[in-house]
């Protein structure tokens, strides 16, 4: 009401719809997945989707490529267990549904610390601060094992303290729900974030920090308060991975996690907000389930990654985003079967390399125990020259087939404009 004027703003439905989903998602999956494992899966990945979003804050909306972002997350996972460990011993009063946030607290507390001084420059010269500040760190963790505990760690028990409402976090089932209404909450809050002042400010100073403080705004400033909220959210995850794994370690401050959050929010996409969701899913489903079914993994993500980068740099997401606007447009029906024919002949193309890799592993691994590779229901003797000459044939005609389907592709696209 101003003026005597009633004004009206429109309902968002999309938006509400799209969480509303989000939300429903949340609550039916773990009875659409029912086994251990899918439990375990979906529980990392939220914790995984809690911490590529907080880095998304720097790097995303900040403009500070970060090789340290694991010192935030490892130190709240550290202080959530510590915590854990009080209240088993009864010397803590707390719920053990609020240790993320003293992860939280922990996170936020240290980027204070930290953060005056890396955020004083940005590019380069922030990025090699932050990687020596995560050196500096897990340094640190071996040295002080009073707190930090070595390299055993350290373990606590997540049923520590008095039931909820008959809640005890010892079913996996009742970690997923914790998790899931953390990362709920958390997703919802770093979207509000991006639409406060600061949040746009941020993105001002990202592209163009000159003209922001010619108009009155302190960089530094802005750098340092994205920074402090963007290390909170990094200790929940922390804290909510004390709770899933029960034992903290070094390697929870190491460059290995900095880097695998790096990862996963480039995968998705830094320029959707949405991006380093779609990023953290498949990034844990690359370390969690294709970890299990082969040794080349990180051969397979490391191909996927470089992929991303040549053909899509702006992610899944701006694939994702891409086919919307076609669909919008119309124009996504005209190209689905040159596109679909380009996926068929790319899916015989990665048919052949992935046989190829997996008999190389095994030959170098395991053939002098067994020479016979189990793949997909094929039994292959990696000694012998006929299923190496199979899969190199099948890669070269996915491949010749993956060129002509992409020129196909393209001369469609441009007719179509």
């Amino acid at each position: 009401m101003s003026g005597g004027t009633l004004r009206f703003r429109p309902l968002d439905l999309g938006r509400w719809l799209l969480w509303g989903g989000t939300a429903v998602l949340f609550l039916v999956l773990p009875h659409v997945f029912t086994q251990g494992f899918a439990l375990t899966l979906m529980s990392q990945a939220g914790i995984m989707v809690i911490f590529a979003l907080s880095y998304n804050m720097l790097l995303g909306q900040g403009g500070m490529l970060s090789f340290g972002h694991a010192v935030y997350s490892g130190l709240g996972a550290y202080f959530a267990i510590h915590a854990l460990n009080l209240i088993g011993k009864g010397q803590l009063a707390l719920p053990v549904s609020l240790l993320p946030l003293v992860g939280g607290l922990a996170g936020a507390a240290f980027g204070v610390l930290f953060g005056w001084v890396t955020t004083t420059k940005s590019g380069t010269t922030f990025a090699m601060i932050s990687l020596g500040i995560g050196e500096m760190v897990a340094a640190s963790s071996l040295m002080l094992p009073g707190f930090f505990g070595g390299e055993g760690g350290v373990t606590a028990n997540r049923t520590a303290g008095a039931a909820v409402l008959g809640i005890t976090y010892g079913p996996a089932i009742q970690v997923y729900y914790l998790i899931a209404a953390w990362t709920f909450a958390s997703m919802a809050a770093m979207y509000a974030l991006t639409r406060t002042p600061l949040g746009r400010i941020a993105n001002a100073v990202r592209d163009n920090p000159e003209r922001a403080e010619f108009v009155g705004y302190d960089t530094h400033v802005v750098r340092f308060l994205q920074l402090v909220l963007a290390s909170f959210f990094a200790g929940v995850a922390g804290g909510l991975a004390a709770i899933n794994f029960e034992i903290v370690t070094a390697e929870n401050v190491g460059v290995l996690r900095s880097g695998g959050v790096l990862l996963a929010t480039f995968i998705g996409g830094v320029g959707f907000f949405f991006g380093p969701v779609l990023g953290a899913v498949v990034f844990t489903l690359f370390v969690v389930w294709i970890a299990i079914l082969t040794k080349a993994w990180l051969l397979y993500l490391g191909l996927f990654f470089v992929a991303l980068v040549l053909w899509a740099p702006g992610g899944l997401a701006s694939l994702v985003v891409a086919a919307l606007q076609a669909a919008k447009g119309g124009r996504l029906r005209r190209r689905l079967p040159a596109y679909g024919a380009l996926a068929a002949a790319g899916a015989v193309a990665l048919g052949g390399f992935v046989v190829l890799v997996e008999m190389l592993y095994h030959l170098e691994l395991e053939a002098v125990n067994d020479p016979v590779l189990q793949l997909a229901g094929l039994r292959l003797d990696v000694k012998t020259a006929a299923p190496w000459i199979a899969a190199a044939a099948v890669l070269a005609a996915g491949g010749a087939l993956c060129a002509a389907a992409w020129r196909r592709a393209r001369r469609d696209e441009a007719a179509a404009t």
